[in-house]
């Protein structure tokens, strides 16, 4: 009869995936490009304006709306 191997214990089968999950991590991360500094403030410039003309569309929108349902309010009376 054929012998049976012998099956690894859950703490055994848990160190060894653990241990490969943070050699993959380690491989993974050294992959990484970092983004220069230059590039940083650029990207962060570009998000500000973004975030400064998204917030004027949006005090826009809110103004007329507003001066809008005036206009109806006086109408109803």
């Amino acid at each position: 009869m054929a012998e049976k191997a012998k099956k690894e214990n859950g703490f055994v089968r848990f160190t060894k995936k653990a241990g490969k999950f943070f050699r993959d991590c380690k491989g993974e991360i050294k992959k990484i490009v970092w983004p220069t500094p230059k590039n940083v403030f650029k990207n962060v410039g570009v998000v500000l304006a973004t975030i400064i003309l998204l917030g004027l569309f949006i005090f826009l929108l809110d103004t007329v709306f507003m001066n809008l349902l005036g206009l109806v309010m006086q109408v109803a009376k």
